[in-house]
């Protein structure tokens, strides 16, 4: 890996991502164009270009863009034009907001970004079939793509099968118990976590590699990279869970709780035998926290048992491993500068 952040003018991750943004933009555009007008309707609201009457929201929250910068970054490492890459990034940024409009509907969660989540707004079926829409679109567009599209298109459904295997875990880890032979172990979180958050991105520096031309061992290192920030940003996401203010996360305090989420600071407040972790175990033996009350003595005793401090730990060892990978690939400086500071703008948000 060339350079460190260090160097001189040396972007924040806010620039890195606004630049990313505004270069995929147009292509994301197109590709919601080519959807059926009632699907595509609701692909727009979901990336916050539109209200429900599919009139324009300029101001409207269309996320941070992570997965379509990795995908530019990806390329740019590997001394490619992020240009190649874009059809990359429209197919990962919509396989992403396909995500989000399945999970929604499974976690029953009615809000996505401080707006009602899209199956609330239109209807569960609707949400349904506009998910699988943008995941078809993102196939087809990627398959169309001159050049390496055979491998991108492996590397991309390679993804899709570890991101559903993982989404189902995260599912099944709700209906088993909180200790004892069946309760889920550290090894299966992050195994679940991997698969439901680290592929994708891992797929998407993968894929702009892929896409830029590079060796199969850049790609590797690429993917290593993007699926230990994924664990990272699990982690993150998890802490926000539950002391996330719903201002920033777009969904209510606690929603993790009330849903009896198997996140990593529960479970490592459980595993650490205090008196705290003690009480919480019987309080989630009891019963799931329903009310505001039970919720915030269950996040109160998780933070005092080690959790969200364990968590944070967490966090910063899958982001350390993540640089480790880029820094053991030989990669462009500016591209290497840029992933770095990105990295930490992302793990940055609770630390």
């Amino acid at each position: 890996m060339q350079g460190t952040v260090e160097d001189v003018d040396v972007p924040s991750a806010s620039d890195v991502l606004r630049r990313c943004r505004e270069l995929v933009r147009p292509a994301l555009v197109d590709a919601v164009g080519r959807l059926h007008p009632w699907t595509g309707e609701m692909a727009a609201y979901s990336l916050g270009w539109s209200d429900t009457a599919g009139t324009p929201e300029p101001g409207g929250s269309e996320g941070k863009g992570v997965r379509q910068a990795l995908a530019l970054l990806g390329a740019e490492a590997v001394g490619a034009d992020a240009a190649c890459a874009v059809p990359g990034a429209v197919a990962v940024e919509l396989v992403h907001t396909f995500s989000l409009l399945h999970d929604d509907v499974m976690d029953a969660d009615t809000l996505r970004r401080r707006r009602p989540a899209v199956w609330k707004a239109y209807g569960t079926g609707p949400a349904v079939l506009a998910g699988d829409a943008l995941l078809a679109r993102a196939v087809t567009g990627l398959a169309e793509t001159p050049g390496h599209h055979a491998a991108a298109v492996r590397r991309l459904c390679d993804a899709l099968n570890d991101l559903v295997a993982g989404q189902a875990e995260d599912l099944r880890f709700e209906h088993r118990p909180w200790d004892g032979p069946g309760a889920v172990g550290p090894e299966e979180y992050r195994s679940m976590a991997e698969g439901k958050t680290g592929a994708l991105l891992g797929c998407a520096l993968a894929l702009g590699a892929v896409l830029g031309g590079a060796p199969e061992p850049t790609v590797a290192a690429l993917d290593r990279a993007g699926r230990h920030l994924g664990l990272a940003f699990q982690a993150v996401d998890d802490i926000l869970g539950i002391w996330g203010d719903p201002a920033t996360t777009g969904k209510p305090v606690h929603a993790d709780l009330h849903r009896g989420k198997k996140t990593h600071p529960v479970l490592a407040a459980l595993a650490g035998g205090s008196r705290a972790a003690r009480e919480l175990g019987t309080l989630l033996a009891s019963a799931r926290p329903t009310d505001a009350a039970a919720a915030e003595r269950v996040a109160s005793l998780v933070e005092e048992a080690g959790g969200r401090a364990a968590t944070r730990g967490e966090a910063r060892r899958h982001l350390d491993a993540a640089r480790d990978a880029l820094r053991a690939t030989p990669l462009t400086r500016t591209a290497a500068r840029e992933l770095d500071v990105l990295f930490a703008g992302l793990a940055d948000r609770v630390m």
